[in-house]
């Protein structure tokens, strides 16, 4: 039996745009009083959760967050600090307009203290994990890796060097690792209840139903990570579709995606995080779309390298860093996929510093670092080929000539 398409008339589309449309205008205009409410006053006193570190020669640099707002202010060094504490700050608002209240601004500090520690699930992971480890680069890296607490600036460049951010930063690649560990965990003892009590239900569904609740429970521990809430809308309108006979591996589905997301959080429109799991997924349904009839074993070693190729023009024209030892991310990728849960099971029995040894001399690695950046005209063209691709296979031959042309340009 042959999937529907979610959006089969031009009526559809329409009824569709609205409807999303009107989701966003609400949720915009919500922002935009909850910006009034904060900028009421000029001076502004309130309490945030440090988010990041950003270490300066005289003066520490703080990324702030609560439930309405994130920016960025600095403080001197008289106070010891550290992530996911809280901070008691006022500071200035008179300069900072709309856009810049959706984006993350910078705000003058006038005052601060350090509040007592308030105990959480994700502090008291946080501490544990900090526990296992004891050279810092390590306890940055699992946190990044199971918490989504994000990495400090010196460190998130060794990453950058060797072409891997997109492992550090969660997404579907860890959510797809995620979902597959909490269904297999749950599938044999839930199956003999099932067996015994309602073997009338449909087993693999409510399996599926409490995975989500999980994988639910886990982005707000995360605290809404921009790329994982991709990945989780994805995944659940990706249930939803499969039992309603609806294709699921298809542009519809990610551009609703997008959307939707944009509707709901209308500041995430700012977030490259989201923009890169965007395209990244992008890219790999034209992956399948063109090279679905290739033999697997053949296809599984292409993936990886052409979504890094792929991806290159994309990435360099935000970030300038390169270096030979990239061209190893193929293959670094291919490893994580046995890496991450084994660490996840390392830490859980609390065994997390087994591969520490190892896995600091690949951080400690020194390499020759210069910087290539896409320039904006070919930026534009590699865009608009990339989208044309969709339709038209000579789009996508040519997409692939333009990304031998900028690698052999990136690396030779």
């Amino acid at each position: 039996m042959n999937s529907l398409q979610l959006i089969s008339s031009k009526k559809e589309l329409l009824f569709v745009f609205i409807f999303v449309l009107l989701i966003f205008l609400f949720n915009i205009i919500h922002e935009y009083f909850k910006y009034k409410d904060f900028t009421q006053e000029e001076l502004l006193n309130g309490d945030f959760q440090i988010v990041n570190i950003y270490d300066k020669k005289d003066y520490y640099v703080l990324k702030l967050k609560n439930e309405n707002v994130s920016f960025f202010t600095s403080i001197n060094k008289e106070l010891s600090i550290k992530k996911l504490e809280y901070i008691n700050i006022a500071i200035i608002t008179s300069k900072v307009n709309f856009i810049s209240y959706l984006k993350g601004f910078y705000a003058k500090a006038i005052y601060y203290d350090i509040l007592p520690n308030k105990d959480s699930f994700k502090k008291n992971l946080f501490k544990k994990i900090n526990e296992e480890h004891q050279d810092i680069r390590l306890k940055e890296l699992f946190n990044a890796l199971f918490l989504a607490v994000p990495i400090s600036k010196e460190y998130r460049e060794i990453y950058t060097n060797f072409g891997i951010s997109h492992l550090i930063a969660i997404s579907g690649f860890h959510l797809a690792i995620l979902s597959s560990l909490v269904y297999w965990l749950i599938y044999f003892p839930y199956s003999y209840i099932h067996q015994r009590y309602f073997p009338y239900r449909n087993k693999k569904f409510d399996i599926l139903v409490f995975t989500i609740f999980t994988l639910l429970f886990y982005l707000i521990l995360t605290d809404l990570v921009p790329s994982l809430l991709r990945a989780f809308v994805m995944f659940f309108i990706g249930i939803y579709f499969l039992r309603s006979n609806i294709k699921i591996l298809n542009f519809q589905t990610l551009f609703i995606t997008l959307f939707v997301i944009i509707a709901l959080y209308p500041k995430y429109l700012f977030s490259i995080s989201l923009w890169f799991s965007i395209i990244g997924v992008f890219y790999i349904f034209l992956y399948l779309q063109y090279f679905k009839n290739m033999p697997k074993i053949f296809s599984l070693f292409l993936f990886n390298f052409w979504i890094f190729f792929v991806f290159n023009p994309i990435v360099h024209f935000f970030f300038f860093n390169t270096s030979y030892e990239q061209l190893l991310s193929p293959f670094i990728t291919l490893i994580f996929t046995i890496f991450y849960p084994f660490e996840l099971f390392l830490h859980f029995i609390g065994y997390g510093s087994f591969l520490d040894e190892y896995i600091l001399q690949f951080l400690l690695y020194k390499m020759s670092i210069y910087e290539v950046s896409t320039p904006l005209y070919f930026f534009i063209l590699y865009v608009l080929t990339s989208l044309y691709a969709i339709f038209n296979k000579s789009a996508f031959i040519y997409l692939n000539i333009l990304l031998i042309i900028f690698n052999l340009y990136l690396y030779f």
